[in-house]
């Protein structure tokens, strides 16, 4: 196994907390472009790791619009082995509370137009029934157990939309009768290219906000919609911003912790499913793959071609 080397990727929040001081920037050039940003190879708990802002300096870039494909092949070309990523998220359940952390263990995917593969000039198909690592999850789970405040909730089902826009209030309660506990816009394609990449990705989720469904609510079986209070809209910017800093600070908190842990069992990451995804996944015959592709994206599949 690889000496271990964790990527960071931060969301909206995490994104500007990031300990970049002091670290090697790294700017990388992929196939698929430039990366949202240089990335920082520096060390936090005893461990090697690899941050980059998910939406550039400034928060720049938005959800549609994030080079999703250079960020995961760029952190790959640089030796990461494993991916911890933060979204900021919506939540379409009531028990998932504003600042409270989840630690998602399915998703559905809504978005459209995004670029979700690497393998353009092959058919390369990836088992996906379990989008997060459960390793890494589960270390995740453990060093969020001790804590009270925040919750940190050990399983949910994150719905990703394509954005900018924010969920009509239809949209939002069809996503809860789908099963969904967060809607965020930045989770797919990010883990399907970490699993193509052959990179364990686990996601923590910074709930900043009840989804519009919340303005709707039942009140009862075969009750109408109770209509809450009407919340003037800056206050309400203003109080989504005060649960994003804060969640932030907690999210970056359990994952020095976890990355602690790390550190103290390494070898605890060798099982992660996704080390060998591609295995079985490549179905062209190899030889018939033009011998430039298999160049252009060694760092993914080259150990499979000799």
């Amino acid at each position: 196994m690889n000496p271990i080397k964790v990527g960071i990727i931060g969301g909206s929040g995490l994104g500007q907390i990031l300990p970049g001081d002091g670290g090697q920037r790294h700017v990388v050039q992929t196939p698929f472009g430039s990366p949202s940003d240089a990335i920082v190879e520096t060390d936090i708990e005893g461990l090697p790791v690899l941050l980059l802002g998910r939406h550039g300096p400034g928060h720049l870039i938005p959800p549609t619009a994030v080079p999703f494909r250079a960020n995961i092949f760029a952190l790959k070309q640089l030796g990461c082995t494993h991916i911890i990523a933060s979204g900021a998220c919506g939540s379409l359940r009531q028990e998932f509370k504003p600042r409270d952390l989840v630690i998602p263990d399915q998703i559905i995917d809504k978005t459209s137009g995004r670029a979700a593969t690497f393998f353009e000039k092959a058919a390369v198909h990836v088992e996906f029934s379990e989008p997060f690592c459960p390793i890494l999850r589960r270390i995740l789970v453990e060093q969020g157990a001790s804590k009270t405040e925040p919750a940190v909730h050990d399983r949910g089902c994150y719905v990703c939309m394509e954005g900018p826009a924010f969920s009509t209030r239809a949209e939002s309660l069809m996503h809860r009768l789908w099963g969904g506990d967060l809607i965020g816009m930045t989770a797919m394609p990010e883990a399907k290219l970490a699993r193509e990449a052959e990179i364990p990705f686990a996601l923590v989720g910074i709930v900043t906000d009840y989804d519009s469904w919340k303005s709707a609510a039942p009140a009862g079986p075969g009750a109408a919609p109770v209509k809450a209070e009407p919340v003037e809209p800056a206050a309400l910017l203003q109080e989504i911003i005060g649960n994003l800093q804060t969640a932030s600070a907690s999210a970056m908190d359990l994952i020095r912790r976890a990355l602690r842990q790390i550190a103290a069992d390494p070898a605890r990451l060798a099982a992660c499913p996704a080390n060998d995804a591609l295995k079985l996944a490549i179905w062209s015959e190899k030889a018939h793959i033009p011998r430039e592709e298999i160049q252009r994206l060694s760092p993914l599949w080259g150990k499979y071609f000799g």
